[in-house]
């Protein structure tokens, strides 16, 4: 009788745990999701494409760099209530606050214009199998399609139908994984490589390691994740959950980035060894998929297609979100999906200002596409060692974090994570503008 009472009343927790993890479930998920971008596609493509299976090892120090520095947010979001900017005004006051998020603000219109980058090169992708007769004029509509869903589904919805969403938006990138399966690769290989390191003495391998670590954590990232954990009302008794959905998140953004890496090393890489005229997948993004498909067929590159066009229109929607959501928290203005457009006009007219800024450029005839990318990577990577170490001094202030700050060994972790990603994350930058450094 007493064992049958200690299972009846252990269940009712066990349902509690599910239905507490279901209800905080979500800006973990979704904020590490939408760092599989453009970029990030066109990065991990590059690695399987040039080094076939040798780099997939790095995602396994990669995943738990991201965890570490996304938990740190998640976790000051629920203790203070407060987000990312807010606590940077508070704590290193106004001056520096307006610096810090001026230079944000520049690299986050390059990085909203290159997700619609990406837009407009899945446009050939799809323009293709469609027989468009005009691919210029479709590329644009496609673009401007792309803008007004992302702000129609923000403005229009609540926070909930938002996150919905959102979460639709994670799920597509299964699209990956299918076509990694469908251009069979030797799996046994796959495995060995991806649990023993390899090395090459080459500079293109370095860079490539600095550039798979660096796609990885955007500056834009920590300050969304928080924002989203203080919007959800998310407080320390129920910050375990929380920390599930980070690691969560975490870990599945990198599966998918893995099969990527997978599905361009067994078909594109497989084949320029053999080849007598190997394929270059090196001008764009569009140009992978456009490689997969003699070698793996339509379905497999239309697969790749589909993943571009929902990682491209899913960051644009929650990129320049996260920005109108750090801009307004700096200076008090109203924020949040839940707002009406009047309520909130400054936060919706700057992410409104962002998604026109960001397409326009991109549907201007003649628009240098792989220039727009190349420019936000290299802001990007001179902003990330800033929003490191601003994070890693708020989290350790006693006076704003009490008990909740890093222990010792989380320290040595988390300082070791933002030290190794903001050199490397520099080396690449300077090498990206000196080339000659590296040869």
């Amino acid at each position: 009788m007493q064992a049958s009472t200690a299972v009846r009343v252990a269940r009712p927790s066990l349902w509690r745990s599910v239905v507490m993890f279901l209800s905080i479930v979500g800006p973990g998920i979704i904020t590490a999701n939408a760092d599989n971008d453009v970029g990030g596609i066109w990065t991990y493509s590059q690695a399987g494409a040039q080094f076939g299976y040798s780099l997939l090892w790095l995602l396994i120090p990669i995943t738990i760099a991201l965890i570490v520095v996304q938990e740190m947010c998640a976790r000051m979001g629920a203790v203070t209530g407060k987000g990312l900017a807010d606590l940077i005004r508070e704590n290193f006051g106004v001056k520096i606050t307006f610096w810090c998020l001026l230079l944000f603000v520049l690299g986050d219109v390059g990085n909203t214009a290159t997700e619609f980058a990406g837009v407009a090169s899945s446009a050939p992708i799809f323009g293709g199998y469609l027989h468009v007769p005009n691919a210029e004029a479709f590329k644009i509509a496609l673009v401007v399609a792309a803008a007004i869903f992302v702000f129609t589904t923000v403005t229009r919805g609540t926070a909930k139908v938002v996150e919905r969403i959102f979460f639709t938006f994670c799920f597509v990138y299964i699209a990956y994984v299918v076509s990694a399966f469908l251009v069979r690769p030797d799996w046994g290989d796959v495995l060995r490589q991806s649990v023993i390191p390899h090395f090459q003495a080459s500079k293109a391998y370095i860079i490539m390691i600095i550039a798979v670590i660096g796609t990885t954590i955007s500056p834009w990232m920590q300050f969304y994740i928080q924002a989203a954990v203080v919007e959800k009302g998310v407080r320390e008794d129920d910050y375990p959950y929380s920390r599930l959905d980070v690691v969560t998140g975490g870990i599945w953004t990198d599966v998918i980035a893995y099969f990527i890496i997978v599905a361009c090393a067994a078909t594109i890489y497989i084949h320029n060894l053999h080849a007598a005229h190997p394929i270059s997948v090196n001008n764009d993004v569009s140009d992978v998929a456009a490689a997969l498909a003699p070698i793996a067929g339509k379905f497999s590159a239309l697969l790749f297609g589909i993943g571009l066009l929902n990682a491209a229109v899913f960051t644009a929607s929650i990129l320049p979100l996260s920005t109108a959501y750090y801009v307004c928290e700096a200076f008090g203005f109203e924020r949040g999906v839940d707002h009406r457009f009047f309520d909130a006009p400054i936060f919706y007219g700057f992410y409104l200002a962002l998604i026109v800024i960001g397409a326009g450029a991109v549907v201007i005839p003649g628009a240098p596409l792989g220039a727009i990318i190349f420019y936000s990577q290299v802001l990007n990577g001179m902003l990330l060692p800033i929003v490191l170490v601003l994070m890693l001094l708020l989290i350790n202030n006693k006076r704003l974090m009490g008990s909740w700050t890093n222990s010792r060994t989380f320290n040595v972790i988390a300082w070791a994570t933002a030290i190794i990603v903001g050199v490397l994350t520099l080396v690449s930058t300077a090498q990206i503008i000196f080339p000659q450094l590296g040869s």
